[in-house]
């Protein structure tokens, strides 16, 4: 079974920096894609970033040039860096991975920018 367990989230002042890591379990890392989604307060869940097993990377139009998204294959983790975090960054954010045709999240982490 496949596990994903996010970490990092926190209260983070307009303008400051988070990094967001997630641990996987359960699969060949190393040939996953792997994703962070994020669901804002009354609005819906929303791609943020991807990391390809090759690692090609895609984003959010909205988070590029301030958010990066890596991997550790020997850890099994993948990373998101946040900068210059804007209030509507406040989201939980979600590690996800489809593997073997299945969809499996993690818990999700908090971020929280105040203004």
């Amino acid at each position: 079974q496949v596990h994903l367990v996010e970490s990092g989230g926190g209260l983070v002042q307009f303008g400051g920096s988070l990094r967001l890591s997630c641990a996987a379990s359960g699969l060949r890392f190393s040939l996953a894609h792997m994703n962070w989604y994020r669901h804002p307060p009354g609005k819906q869940r929303e791609f943020v970033a991807q990391i390809r097993s090759d690692g090609e990377t895609n984003y959010l139009w909205r988070v590029k040039g301030r958010f990066t998204i890596s991997r550790d294959n020997t850890r099994n983790t993948v990373q998101l860096q946040m900068n210059n975090l804007q209030p509507e960054d406040t989201a939980t954010y979600y590690c996800h991975t489809n593997w073997m045709d299945e969809d499996f999240w993690g818990l999700g982490t908090l971020v929280t920018v105040s203004s």
